[in-house]
Order: structure tokens, then C-alpha cells, then sequence
């Protein structure tokens, strides 16, 4: 193995890789570090398969617009250097690319676009559509419209949930750190960074610290271990490396291999279940008997027999978390409203006549539609 194991896709791989960028990263004084911008596009101009960037930096340039010398303090502040600081993003970028003769596309997602089956196909077909053009998608949370409740929360988790979109052949977050280290560097000089990380359990997760300690950035090593955790459960590894720095970032890492890679889980969730276990918004909570978790565990259904009790309210092909004895242990699609279901608690199904009037659907949540969380 190479210095930089990752080094080899970076430079040659044929499948999609996805860079995601700080705006720490982007934004120095409040103004966009284009020469770094030139820097980064001039190491991928040669890759020969497709790349996608996922850029913070849109409020961070915006808020000088608005006179903010500070980060936004509320939504309606956000929202508006959202909007201001997006053009300026998405024109930088344009204008980079079209130095090396590429073209680039504006994508901007909130959490409902990949959360809805129907609007996250759509997506996908987009982009693939762009990198069959040889166009580099830029892609931003939609700051603009998303709201608390609606939002991915960082970019680091939307640049996975990308990556799995577009089943990328791996995943770079630059940051402003190394990588992933024994404790946090800022405040513990004898902190060793975290070379390879085969699985991501919870003594990797104790090891986060969240907060990024920039004036600019809203993610911190622990939605970095969320995006990788999304990322290699697709099957897409990641490489968590520094962009800090004059020179070209990806250069760097070629050439010291510093930086922490995430392998990829061996077997890879099919699509569907990728995408269910991506999922973020609950509707609902069911909660099952022991017997069922071990139904569930054994490859089984949600069956209304195993439902101890249920909170909505929440509509039938609502995304419902399913709760154990002990706690949380998936999430899945509920094949019942909340009323239905919450009439089917602890019933078989020669029963769901009377309870419904009809003879019902099925399971609760059929196996095909939950995915259960790894221990």
C-alpha cells in the first residue's frame, strides 16, 4: 500500500468522487480564497472520472453583504446571506472550472429531496445526468428555504448522503484538521492522529468533539464520524484530511498520506435500505416486545402482535423509528396510519377485521421497509 492509500482513486479513479469543502476552508477574511479554489480544480481536471463538490462558504460570504461582521444570529439573517452569499459561490466556482474548459452546475438539496423516494430519484438522475456531461455539480444545502426541522445540519452529512446518491468511489472531507486523533489537538499537545479506522464504534464516536472553532464553519468531528458512518455503509470509503494551507490540498495528501481513512463496510446495504437508513425525520415511534426485536434480528417483519404501544401522530409510508425494550433499534416505513396502528397493538391478524373493518395490509412495517441500527 501507498503512502496515501486514497491517493490512487483521487488522481485515477473512473467512478465519481465527492470533495466536501469548509468554509473555513473557502472564506479567509471574509473573502473567497481563489487561488485556492484554482489550486483544487487544477488537481482534478486530469481525474478521469466524474467530480462532484459539496461547498459550504455561501453564508460566510453573504453576511458581508448584509453588513454582518459575525455569523448570522437567526434564521431570517441566514437565510438572507444564504441567498446573497450563493450566487457569489456558485459564480467563483463557475469561473474557476471555466479556466480548464468545464462546466459547472448549481444543485441546491434540502433534507425533504433526499428524504422523499420520488424527489430523491429525481436527483439522482439528475446529477448522474450533469457528470454524463462531464459537468461538476456544486452542491449546497439550500439554505434559502430549509428551516431547523428540514435541514441536514451540516454539510458534512449532506456530502455523504450524496456520495451515496451517486455511489461514489469515495468520499474527501477537507477540514481544517488532519484527521481524526486520540483526543483534540487544539487542547491536548500529546493527541496522535488516527490513521485507519476499520469500524466505526463507540469508542471512535467518544472521541468526537463537536464544534468546529471557526468563525465560519457549523459541523465538527462528530458530524464528520455521522458523514462517514452514512458514507461506508454504502459501501463508499472516506478520507478525512486538511485543506488548510496554501497549497493544493489533495497534493499534500499525495505526498504524506496524513489524514484518516474510513473503510468501507465489506457488504454494503442494497440501495433501498442504503437510503432507509439515511433517513432522518421521524414521523412516529412504534414501540415492539422482546419477541419481536428478535423476530426483527432473525430478517422477520414488524407484525402488530409485537407492538407494545405507538406515538404519532403519523400517516401510513411515514418514516416511524422502531423502539425495543431496551431502546432504539431501527426506523422503517410504517404500512399503517396512526389511528390503524394504534388499534392493532398487540392483535394477530384474524383480528384486524374487527379492530379495522377491513382485513388489513400486512406487517406494521414489512422488512423490506426497516432497516435495523448496527450494535
Amino acid at each position: 500500500m501507498s503512502v496515501a492509500p486514497y491517493s490512487t482513486i483521487i488522481q485515477n479513479g473512473q467512478q465519481p468522487l465527492v470533495i466536501k469543502i469548509g468554509s473555513s476552508l473557502l472564506v479567509q477574511d471574509d473573502q473567497p480564497r481563489v487561488d485556492w479554489m484554482q489550486a483544487l480544480a487544477t488537481e482534478l481536471i486530469q481525474r478521469p472520472g466524474p467530480v462532484v463538490l459539496v461547498s459550504s462558504g455561501a453564508i460566510a460570504l453573504g453576511r458581508t453583504t448584509l453588513g454582518l461582521d459575525r455569523k448570522p444570529t437567526n434564521l431570517a439573517e441566514s437565510q438572507a446571506a444564504a441567498a446573497v452569499g450563493q450566487i457569489q459561490l456558485a459564480q467563483r466556482w463557475a469561473e474557476t472550472w471555466h479556466q480548464h474548459g468545464r462546466q459547472t452546475a448549481q444543485v441546491l438539496l434540502t433534507l425533504d429531496d433526499l428524504e422523499d423516494r420520488g424527489r430523491y430519484l429525481n436527483a439522482r438522475n439528475t446529477i448522474e445526468t450533469l457528470l454524463g456531461q462531464s459537468i461538476v455539480p456544486i452542491i449546497n444545502e439550500n439554505d434559502t428555504v430549509a428551516t431547523g426541522e428540514i435541514r441536514f445540519g451540516d454539510n458534512d452529512r449532506l456530502a455523504a448522503r450524496v456520495a451515496q446518491l451517486t455511489q461514489a468511489e469515495l468520499l474527501v472531507l477537507l477540514s481544517d484538521v488532519d484527521g481524526l486523533h486520540t483526543a483534540n489537538p487544539e487542547m491536548d499537545q500529546s493527541a496522535r492522529l488516527i490513521p485507519d479506522v476499520k469500524h466505526i464504534d463507540a469508542s471512535i464516536d467518544a472521541l468526537a468533539d463537536d464544534g468546529s472553532g471557526t468563525n465560519y464553519g457549523t459541523g465538527g468531528m462528530r458530524s464528520k464520524l455521522t458523514a462517514a458512518r452514512i458514507a461506508t455503509a454504502a459501501g463508499c470509503p472516506v478520507l478525512l484530511t486538511s485543506g488548510l494551507g496554501e497549497q493544493a490540498p489533495l497534493s499534500r495528501y499525495a505526498e504524506t498520506g496524513r489524514g484518516t481513512h474510513f473503510a468501507a463496510l465489506d457488504q454494503p446495504r442494497i440501495l433501498r435500505k442504503q437510503w432507509l437508513q439515511s433517513l432522518q425525520q421521524h414521523a412516529g415511534r412504534v414501540h415492539l416486545d422482546a419477541g419481536a426485536c428478535a423476530a426483527l434480528e432473525q430478517g422477520g417483519s414488524l407484525l402488530a402482535v409485537g407492538l407494545t404501544a405507538v406515538d404519532g401522530p403519523f400517516e401510513r409510508g411515514s418514516l416511524v423509528g422502531l423502539i425495543g425494550p431496551n431502546g432504539p433499534i431501527g426506523q422503517g416505513l410504517s404500512g399503517y396510519s396512526y389511528d390503524e396502528a394504534s388499534r392493532l397493538i398487540g392483535l394477530k391478524s384474524d383480528a384486524f377485521m374487527d379492530a379495522l373493518g377491513y382485513a388489513g395490509r400486512g406487517p406494521i412495517v414489512h422488512r423490506d421497509d426497516l432497516v435495523l441500527f448496527e450494535g
